[in-house]
């Protein structure tokens, strides 16, 4: 997040998109609703009525796929209503004159057709979003997981720069992280082109500075992305799989293909349970949970957090670090680490946004990065003054339909998302009996006209097919998402993800296209 979750409260306008708040997010969907009792206004755009669509000045109805035309469009109005930020365009950005090139085409009109909602809508949420500069975009998954997803981000952030809405209290860019830690992961090198701190390794002085640190030589070229690798596996290419604290055989798109992946190599999983993915290991290293471990978490806010040991693991299960550190030691790599903060003591070393933060500053409340110094405070936000490079970058971006649309064999618009009782791949939620009682697996939402259409009640038990494959599950007929469209959500086993497409990958970081595919609806006898 360019922001911090403390400032949403304090937002005067909201735009949420891609992100359904309060069921994903509940503390920030609670600080939305904080900044709604406060005078703030709200602007929702999403396939599905979500709880947050109700509370929203403005809602956009938008189908899957389809939020760069929204962007555009709204850019468009901002400009042709001359509600744009003209001293902070001049003073701060570049790309702007190829920016208004692309978004002259994107009239309300022109978009709403693409988007499925009435073009005066477009309207509305133009002039409220440009209204302040304590305007805050709050996005997650459903912006992310398209053929397009690093465009539709830069889509955003051309809406926030053109408006000022950027290097602000209670303004910014704001992505919302889909699991614990997840900030923590990117920020420590679970990239295949940084190391830690984003720094590149393609960058020869970044390069010597981590081999000097390591005492290795370093490779200069980007690793794989996991569907490369998994990819990769499939084919011979990848021999050994090495897969910490995930579960691809329930949340990475395409099952059988990731089945048939993992079958073919040297699987090695570390984890907390037995999970799918582990049960087709051939070594599982049994790994500490949260509150058996010390160390530390960075939390979508860039937050850096103490994890403290409550009580010891149970048998033979380690904290992670310890299982690493053993592992190079025996593979011949001499690793001499004592504790948890040995390793963050060597992080700050060779991290520049982590180099002011130590255990003791951080004992009793986190600090978000980057502290560059022991005696800076953190930054609650970034780009103040100017953007961080500079000059804040216009990339303008077209609309370009996923491909997934192109069979009338599979006409419907299948997307996919998570539930609130439930977390991630239920490996740890579905152990509770009172969480599987309210949700205790997976369904379809179709309209009722659809539904009418095909004969199909609630509670129907109905055959759902991509050019994947095919799962049965339960209908549950609402009107919270359009008749062409449908909703699975993707946490349990032989799912949702049976049917998404590992293929179409974003150009950019090639994440797959997980929130539109195509497929068509039977019921069943």
């Amino acid at each position: 997040m360019t922001n911090s979750i403390a400032e949403i409260k304090d937002a005067e306008v909201i735009f949420i998109t891609g992100s359904n708040t309060t069921e994903n997010h509940p503390v920030i969907g609670a600080q939305v609703r904080q900044a709604l009792k406060k005078g703030a206004k709200l602007i929702v755009a999403d396939p599905r009525e979500i709880p947050l669509a109700k509370d929203a000045d403005v809602y956009l109805k938008i189908k899957p796929g389809t939020s760069i035309a929204l962007s555009n469009a709204m850019i468009h109005v901002i400009l042709e209503e001359s509600l744009e930020a003209k001293e902070y365009i001049a003073n701060n950005t570049e790309g702007f004159d190829k920016l208004q090139e692309v978004v002259k085409k994107y009239t309300p009109e022109y978009a709403a057709e693409i988007c499925g909602v009435d073009a005066e809508t477009i309207r509305e949420a133009s002039r409220l979003y440009a209204s302040t500069v304590k305007a805050s975009i709050l996005y997650c998954m459903g912006i992310t997981q398209h053929h397009n997803g690093t465009e539709s981000v830069m889509s955003l952030s051309n809406l926030a720069l053109v408006t000022g809405n950027l290097g602000r209290e209670s303004s910014g860019v704001n992505p919302l992280r889909g699991q614990n830690n997840v900030q923590g992961a990117c920020d420590m090198g679970a990239l295949p082109n940084v190391f830690t701190g984003y720094q590149s390794v393609t960058n020869p002085d970044i390069v010597a500075k981590f081999e000097k640190a390591w005492g290795v030589k370093l490779s200069d070229k980007p690793g794989l992305t996991i569907p490369d690798a998994v990819h990769g596996a499939e084919h011979g290419d990848v021999k050994v799989l090495y897969v910490f604290g995930e579960n691809p055989m329930v949340s990475d798109p395409d099952t059988a293909h990731v089945k048939k992946a993992l079958e073919k190599t040297f699987l090695v999983v570390q984890d907390l349970f037995l999970t799918e993915t582990a049960e087709l290991a051939d070594v599982v290293f049994p790994a500490a949970a949260f509150a058996e471990k010390d160390g530390t978490f960075a939390n979508t806010e860039r937050r850096i957090q103490r994890v403290r040991k409550a009580i010891n693991p149970p048998g033979e299960a380690k904290a992670d670090w310890e299982i690493f550190t053993e592992l190079m030691n025996r593979l011949g790599y001499e690793a001499n680490y004592s504790s948890a903060e040995d390793i963050f003591n060597e992080i700050r070393t060779v991290t520049p946004q982590y180099a002011g933060i130590t255990y003791n500053r951080i004992e009793k409340e986190g600090i978000q990065w980057p502290c560059p110094t022991e005696d800076h405070p953190g930054t609650k936000f970034l780009h103040v003054g100017k953007p961080a490079r500079g000059a804040g970058l216009f990339v303008p971006v077209e609309f370009e339909e996923s491909p997934e649309l192109s069979s009338d064999e599979y006409p419907l618009v299948m997307t996919t998302g998570r539930v609130l009782y439930q977390y991630h791949t239920t490996t740890m939620t579905a152990k509770t009996d009172g969480i599987n009682q309210m949700a205790p697996g997976h369904y379809i939402e179709m309209n009722s006209k659809l539904a009418t259409a095909k004969g199909i009640q609630d509670g129907d038990m109905v055959k759902v097919t991509s050019r994947r494959g095919s799962i049965t599950t339960k209908a549950i007929v609402t009107d919270i998402v359009d008749e062409n469209v449908v909703f699975i959500p993707f946490h349990w086993t032989e799912g949702a993800n049976v049917l998404t497409n590992g293929e179409v990958l974003d150009k950019y970081c090639k994440i797959p296209g997980l929130k539109v595919t195509g497929v068509k609806v039977e019921k069943l006898a």
